[in-house]
């Protein structure tokens, strides 16, 4: 299962909509029996990667964006991956 695009506007932040959205992504990814959720961030998005990791999100991989921009700006994608339990 494959997250895209979660956010909350900016005002509604510190609620714990983030949270419980991530955890309704677990939730889903559960039900239909996947046997993993993953997420792709960029560098800057700090706040987020911090919610990943507290919800259990791990680090799977880095890289650079593969566009011109990407490699002269550095910009980097980290993925994420949340590993459900119950499935080999």
């Amino acid at each position: 299962l494959a997250l895209k695009r979660m956010a909350v506007r900016k005002d509604y932040r510190g609620l714990g909509i983030a949270t419980a959205l991530g955890r309704a992504a677990l939730d889903f990814g559960r039900q239909r029996g996947c046997r993993a959720v993953v997420l792709n961030t960029l560098m800057l998005q700090q706040e987020a990667r911090a919610l990943y990791e507290r919800l259990g999100f791990r680090r799977h991989r880095r890289y650079v964006l593969p566009t011109i921009y990407g490699r002269l700006a550095n910009c980097t994608v980290t993925v994420y991956r949340y590993e459900l339990p119950g499935r080999p």
